[in-house]
């Protein structure tokens, strides 16, 4: 099966045909998925190398916050069809322009790493918030260049605050 996976904004074609997995046409790599019984974690291996990753829905169908070794990461993972789909929607709607950058959940802004007039690119860290006793650096959405920032170092923030907004 087929699948398409955004990961923080990059995307690739992940191959999977049993414990066979197939990353951009790459080469076949053995993957296995197995859960920790009593735990939200699963374990996965790759080619004998073994990584913690939890899961949690974000949203829309396919989207997920991936907390893979102790990173976050941002996944939205589709087979073809759906991607399709998905694509297809995207590309006839209407720009709505440059989406902002929100907080995905209450936290403590601890760096910022722009500041009004920094041109940044996609995926770009813009600041860092601790949430749960973990930093997690949130990054941009798109290209672009800082219209505001409404962040400042050492202040809590609430889920969905506006933190940056773009042009």
């Amino acid at each position: 099966m087929k699948y398409f996976v955004d990961i923080d904004g990059e995307r690739v074609e992940v191959d999977l045909d049993g414990e066979t997995a197939r990353v951009n046409g790459g080469p076949p790599r053995h993957a296995h998925l197995a859960d920790v019984p009593g735990s939200a974690v699963r374990l996965v291996t790759i080619d004998g190398a073994m990584h913690r990753v939890g899961a949690r829905r974000d949203g829309a169908r396919g989207r997920y916050v991936l907390r893979i070794d102790g990173r976050r990461h941002q996944v939205e993972a589709l087979d073809e069809r759906a991607r399709a789909i998905r694509d297809l929607s995207a590309a006839s709607s209407a720009a709505s322009g440059p989406q902002p950058l929100r907080a995905p959940m209450p936290g403590l802004i601890v760096k910022l790493f722009v500041a009004v007039g920094d041109r940044v690119d996609a995926a770009q860290p813009v600041i860092a918030m601790e949430a749960m006793k973990m930093e997690n650096e949130l990054r941009a959405p798109a290209a672009g260049t800082v219209k505001a920032v409404h962040a400042k170092i050492g202040t809590a923030v609430e889920k969905g605050a506006l933190l940056v907004e773009f042009d």
